[in-house]
């Protein structure tokens, strides 16, 4: 059973910056294969994919709104994934959830993936 612990999220204006963490348990990254992804859900919409990276972290995926401001990265070391958010928008504004589903392949449909952290609220000011 794979425990997800997110945090990292907060207020900030906009323009400015986040860095999420996701701290994984009860699965060690390095020993088995597991891709990791975040996902958001604003309030009234559904839970869309944000990026996702492979087990290896040579490959990552990006929703095309967040592409070229958002870095995810993993250190199985650590059994973490964070997401850096650089030039947060207005519409950026979600609470923020990391998923891991245990597997090669990246997904980007929620329903695909395995298990869940609690969320971590991201508000964006204008």
């Amino acid at each position: 059973q794979v425990h997800l612990v997110d945090s990292g999220g907060g207020l900030v204006q906009a323009g400015g910056s986040l860095r999420l963490s996701c701290a994984a348990s009860g699965y060690t990254f390095s020993h088995y294969p597991i891709v990791m992804g975040w996902f958001r859900q604003a309030p009234g919409k559904e839970r869309e994919f944000v990026a996702a990276i492979s087990w290896s972290g040579g490959s990552t995926y990006y929703a095309d709104s967040v592409k070229g401001r958002f870095t995810i990265s993993r250190d199985n070391a650590k059994n973490t994934v964070y997401l850096q958010m650089n030039s947060l928008k207005p519409e950026d504004t979600a609470d923020y959830y990391c998923a891991a589903d245990q597997g090669l392949a990246i997904k980007t449909s929620y329903p695909m993936y395995d298990y869940w952290g609690q969320g971590t609220q991201v508000t964006v000011s204008s």
